[in-house]
């Protein structure tokens, strides 16, 4: 069964658990079926509860890499799964880098 670790943000919903484990084969399955043991973990992790997409906000990381695939992300039986703040900025144009140009 995949453990899931429990961003600090969300944990009073878990009781304080730091770990949680539960059934699911992708992302979206381990989200819901925390949802049904916590309510209102699916709120503070998806930007539609009813859709299922993970909130821009969230990015999740599977055996310790961060899944471009999101919730259709494939969890096996021993994984661990961790919802991470995303990070955003930078610049649209980087700045001349002098020993890479022509």
């Amino acid at each position: 069964m995949p453990t899931v670790w429990i961003p600090s943000l969300i944990r009073d919903l878990t009781g304080g658990q730091q770990t949680v484990a539960v059934d699911g084969a992708t992302v979206r399955q381990v989200v819901r079926n925390l949802d049904s043991r916590f309510p209102g973990i699916s709120a503070r992790l998806c930007e539609d509860a009813d859709e299922g997409d993970l909130s821009p906000h969230i990015n999740v990381a599977v055996d310790g890499v961060v899944s471009p695939l999101g919730m259709l992300e494939p969890v096996g039986t021993e994984s661990e799964v961790h919802f991470l703040p995303a990070v955003g900025g930078g610049c649209d144009k980087p700045a001349a880098i002098p020993w890479m140009e022509e």
